[in-house]
């Protein structure tokens, strides 16, 4: 595939991190690449735009090409719907319409773990990350975790494991994407103002194992009707993991302990009371991330001793601070309303729960419901704080203190707080009417409780 690239009429739509690393990578090999975003290039780092400039790549910044521009193939980033007009008339043209993760498939080395699901897949997917690196496997850990994965595709080396976080919109994008072992961890609404419906959401899922076959394994979630009903007509093995019932086949937990059969023997793991990481959700993400490295060939004390060891990612329940007998902690990450929910059950004690950002068309009803006592106020912001409210109050919680920004939020939470509460950022929502990402956000909660703290 790298030969079949030079001289190929590219154009690159999306100027984020897996854009610009795309961006880099095919104009190394011989690519005649052309860049598309709707923002302005004052927006970008100026140093990228000479970059650009010096190499003569037709640059369509706050525009879109003119019918008159022709490509071999667009590479879209992960944020870009596929449906825009201009990708539209590229595609009637001939064009062939891929992703960041088809390209650095097609032209890269290493074998596939692929991971996805609604949540749990950072987690996951670095948990996996640390096993086969424990287990002395060459691996590198990539995605829609942060990292492009086309950067690490070049150097890798042919017995090298990619351990790639996947999300649906990456998933939209592929064509030829063929993972050693994929895992569906679970399925809730996410995403609606992209997918519209929980059908296409699913499919889109789905798409992780279209083209495995039976060398291949597919870890699917049992517990999760939806999720596991993904698998049915797949051809590669499939492997369930449960926390809630015992199997004659896959991961589960037996007498307290994870475990894993075969289908020859039993295997134990670890304990789950050895778990360093919180709640239900991740003892699922544990089973989970068990199955995916022992059907892959690792040794089981190295999962286990893994398990035992791992504390997990930042921004996901990550305890920041305790100041007066209140415990601060940053779950960033919690961006749709099933995750929240994830992280109130994980909490011990009453909650301050700050939440409330860009709105990606699902309900919060659920989320209100899951309060359950435990959640003594709520903190709201960003756009959907109105939407929330509404929300809660039509299911009778009324302890709601409406704020402008961050800053109002953690001093309110802090001041309906007491000691043995937990103040608890996790919004439901993505990060974008206020911050770039999610991470963005969880770093300027963390600054606020520091500097309160102090």
């Amino acid at each position: 595939m790298r030969k079949e690239i030079v001289g190929k009429k590219v154009l690159i739509v999306g100027m984020g991190k897996s854009g610009i690393a795309a961006t880099q990578a095919l104009l190394k090999l011989g690519a005649i690449v052309s860049v598309q975003d709707s923002k302005h290039a004052e927006d970008f780092d100026q140093q990228f735009i000479r970059f650009l400039q010096n190499l003569n790549v037709k640059c369509f910044f706050g525009s879109v090409p003119e019918p008159e521009d022709v490509f071999d193939m667009l590479v879209l980033s992960p944020g870009v719907p596929p449906n825009l007009d201009f990708v539209n008339e590229a595609r009637t043209k001939g064009a062939e319409i891929v992703g960041e993760l088809e390209i650095a498939y097609r032209i890269g080395n290493g074998k596939y773990i692929a991971i996805t699901g609604t949540n749990g897949k950072t987690t996951t997917t670095t948990l996996v990350g640390e096993i086969f690196k424990n287990a002395g496997r060459k691996t590198y850990v990539v995605g829609n975790i942060g990292v492009a994965v086309i950067g690490s595709a070049l150097i890798a080396e042919r017995d090298a494991w990619m351990v790639t976080e996947v999300s649906s919109f990456q998933l939209e994008t592929i064509s030829r994407f063929k993972p050693a072992v994929s895992a569906i961890l679970n399925l809730t609404q996410d995403h609606m103002d992209r997918h519209k419906t929980m059908m296409n959401y699913g499919e889109a899922k789905a798409r992780i194992f279209m083209n495995q076959d039976e060398k291949d394994v597919i870890i699917a979630n049992f517990d999760d009707k939806a999720c596991f009903g993904l698998t049915t007509g797949a051809k590669a093995r499939i492997v369930p993991f449960s926390r809630l019932e015992q199997l004659d086949f896959g991961c589960y937990v037996k007498d307290g302990a994870i475990t894993v059969n075969d289908g020859s023997k039993e295997v134990y793991i670890c304990r789950t009371d050895q778990l360093i990481i919180p709640g239900a959700h991740n003892v699922e993400n544990a089973l989970a991330a068990a199955a995916i490295s022992y059907f892959a060939g690792v040794e089981s004390s190295v999962i286990g001793e893994t398990l035992r060891s791992f504390r997990g990612v930042e921004h996901r329940l990550e305890f920041v601070e305790e100041i007066d007998g209140i415990r601060f902690v940053n779950d960033s990450k919690g961006t749709n309303p099933d995750s929240s929910i994830k992280a109130v059950e994980a909490m011990k004690g009453e909650i301050v729960l700050i939440a409330g950002g860009y709105d990606k068309g699902g309900d919060f009803d659920h989320l209100i419901k899951a309060f359950d006592g435990k959640v003594k106020a709520l903190v709201l912001l960003g756009k959907t704080a109105s939407k929330i409210k509404e929300t809660a109050e039509k299911l009778g919680f009324t302890d709601i203190k409406m704020v402008k920004d961050m800053d109002e939020a953690v001093k309110a939470a802090y001041g309906l707080a007491s000691p043995g509460d937990t103040v608890l950022l996790s919004p439901a929502c993505a990060s974008w009417d206020m911050y770039t990402c999610f991470e963005q956000r969880g770093e300027h909660f963390k600054t606020l409780v520091h500097k309160l703290a102090n």
